[in-house]
C-alpha cells in the first residue's frame, strides 16, 4: 500500500504500510452508535509518535498529546451524512502507516438534549464539595443546579425527574438546611419528612407519571469501608420500607406488602401507566452487619390505584434472583412499558461498588430476564436512566479505571438490543477525566433545562422551616 495524503498547512504523508489491528484510543468511540444531535466525539491517540486521521474524506493532524478535535461544523456535516469512517495513520519507524479503519454510527433517534448528575468525591465519608449539576449533551456546556458551597457545606443526594419533566425535581439536602426539596413547575417547596410512623426520613425517589406522587423508600442505612475486599466501600439497610407520598396533601401511605419487619423493601419505581408499584426486597437476614452478604433482593410489584392512592392485595413476583443466588438493585422501566432494566449483582442492594454489578433487562410481557450483551465490562456498571422515548439508557460505569464512576450511553432498539456504549464526550477529554477527582453519580436525562434559580433554592433550603409530612 503507498498513498500520498495532503494534511494543513501544505504538508505531506507518504503512507507505505498497514496495521492489521484497530487503533487504541481514548475514549474508545470505535465502532459506536451516536445520536445525531450528540456534540463532537474528540479523541486522543492513546500511542506515541506523530498522528493523522482520515474522516469521511477530511485529513486532519492531530494537537498535543495525539488528540483530534473536531470542528462543530464539520462534525454536524458528519451527522447528517449519518456515519463517519476513520483511519488513523501514525510514524513509526520513520514511515506512515495506517491502521484498520472504525466507524462511528449516527442514529435518527436524537438522544434527550440535558442530563443531570451530581459531582461527588468517591468516597462517601465527606461532602466539603458536591454538587448536582446539568450538561448540554449537544455541547460542553455544564452548569451547577444547586452546590453545597451556597448551603454550608452539606450533603445533597436522591434527585430526581417526572419522566424526565426538568419542571419537576426532587432532592434531598442533609445535615445543615436539611429537608427533601420538590421543584414542581417553578414552586420550590421544602418538606421535613421523618414521621412517628416511619423508621427514616424519606430516601430513595421516583416519580409517579401523573406528577402527583413520588414513591421513597425509607432506610436504617449504614456503611463499612474495606481494606482487602474489592469492594471497597459496602452500603447496607438494617431495616428499608417503601411509601407513596402526595404532593398535593403532603401525606404518605404504604401497603403490609411494602413495609415489614421481616423484610427489607427499597428501591421503588412506577410503571409509566401509573399501575403497579415496583420495587426490590430481601428477607431480612438474624444479623447485620455480620449476615450483609447473605442479603438478596428479589424484584417485585404491587398494584398502585392513582385514584385513590390505595394498593392492590397481591405481591407479584417479577424476577426472583437471590433464587439463582442474586439481587437486584435500581429497577427502571422503559417508557413504552416493555423492559424493565435493573442492575444484577450478587449481594446486597448498593451496586454502585461491586465489582460483579452488570445490568440485565426485563422483558415484561413475558417476564424473560437477559444481560444486556455489549454493554457490561469488568468492573462496575450500574445506575441508569432511560431518556424520553426509551431509544437511549444512560448509566454509570468504573470500567475506566475502577474508582470513578463515569457516564455511558447506549442505544436501545424496539427488542432490547443495545448498541457498544459510548462515554459522556468532552474538550480534551483525556486531560478532562485524568483531573477530576470526583465521580459522576446518579445521570438523569432531561427533555430540557432545568431553571429554577440557585437563589430560589438556596433562600428556600436556608430560610424555610419546612412542611411536615403526615401519615394518610
Amino acid at each position: 500500500m503507498t498513498a500520498l495524503l495532503a494534511i494543513s498547512c501544505g504538508g505531506r504523508v507518504n503512507v507505505s504500510g498497514t496495521v492489521d489491528s484497530l487503533p487504541e484510543i481514548f475514549p474508545d468511540y470505535r465502532d459506536v452508535t451516536v445520536p445525531e444531535n450528540i456534540a463532537p466525539l474528540d479523541f486522543s491517540y492513546s500511542g506515541t509518535g506523530k498522528c493523522v486521521l482520515t474522516a469521511n474524506g477530511k485529513t486532519i493532524r492531530s494537537r498535543k498529546g495525539g488528540l483530534f478535535v473536531f470542528k462543530k461544523s464539520l462534525w454536524r456535516k458528519w451527522m447528517k451524512e449519518g456515519s463517519v469512517q476513520m483511519t488513523l495513520i501514525v510514524k513509526q519507524n520513520g514511515s506512515w502507516v495506517s491502521y484498520k479503519p472504525f466507524n462511528i454510527n449516527v442514529s435518527r433517534d436524537r438522544i434527550d438534549p440535558w442530563f443531570s448528575y451530581r459531582l461527588i468525591p468517591p468516597g462517601y465519608q465527606g461532602w466539603q464539595e458536591m454538587g448536582i449539576y446539568q450538561r448540554n449533551l449537544e455541547n460542553y456546556t455544564q452548569e451547577a443546579i444547586l452546590s453545597n458551597d451556597l448551603t454550608g457545606g452539606n450533603c445533597m443526594n436522591c434527585h430526581t425527574f417526572r419522566a424526565g419533566d426538568p419542571s419537576k425535581m426532587v432532592f434531598h439536602a442533609r445535615a445543615t438546611f436539611g429537608g427533601t426539596v420538590v421543584v414542581n413547575n417553578g414552586e420550590v417547596e421544602k418538606l421535613n419528612t421523618k414521621t412517628d410512623s416511619t423508621i427514616s426520613a424519606l430516601v430513595y425517589p421516583y416519580w409517579h407519571p401523573s406528577g402527583d406522587y413520588v414513591a421513597f423508600s425509607v432506610n436504617k442505612t449504614f456503611q463499612s469501608f474495606h481494606n482487602h475486599d474489592e469492594n471497597r466501600i459496602e452500603v447496607y439497610d438494617l431495616a428499608s420500607d417503601v411509601v407513596v407520598y402526595n404532593v398535593k396533601t403532603h401525606q404518605i401511605a404504604w401497603s403490609p406488602l411494602t413495609k415489614s419487619e421481616d423484610y427489607f423493601e427499597t428501591f421503588p419505581t412506577f410503571s409509566p401507566d401509573g399501575k403497579w408499584l415496583y420495587f426490590c426486597s430481601a428477607k431480612a437476614v438474624p444479623e447485620m452487619p455480620k449476615d450483609y452478604k447473605e442479603v438478596r433482593y428479589g424484584l417485585y410489584r404491587v398494584a398502585f390505584n392513582p385514584e385513590d392512592m390505595t394498593f392492590g392485595d397481591d405481591l407479584e413476583l417479577v424476577y426472583d434472583a437471590p433464587a439463582e443466588g442474586y439481587s437486584v438493585s435500581f429497577p427502571r422501566i422503559s417508557p413504552d412499558g416493555r423492559f424493565l432494566c435493573f442492575t444484577r449483582h450478587g449481594y446486597g442492594n448498593f451496586s454502585i461498588w461491586h465489582k460483579d454489578s452488570d445490568l440485565w433487562l426485563v422483558d415484561l410481557t413475558d417476564l424473560s430476564v437477559r444481560p444486556m450483551a455489549g454493554v457490561n465490562s469488568e468492573d462496575v456498571d450500574s445506575f441508569h436512566t432511560w431518556s424520553a422515548d426509551g431509544k437511549w439508557l444512560v448509566f454509570s460505569s468504573r470500567r475506566d479505571d475502577g474508582l470513578y464512576t463515569k457516564p455511558y450511553f447506549t442505544h436501545v432498539d424496539p427488542d432490547g438490543n443495545a448498541t457498544k456504549p459510548f462515554l459522556l464526550p468532552q474538550k480534551n477529554p483525556k486531560e478532562y477525566y485524568k483531573k477530576l477527582m470526583k465521580s459522576y453519580n446518579l445521570p438523569a436525562f432531561t427533555t430540557g433545562k432545568v431553571t429554577v434559580g440557585k437563589r430560589k433554592l438556596v433562600n428556600v433550603l436556608r430560610n424555610s422551616s419546612g412542611t411536615d409530612v403526615t401519615v394518610r
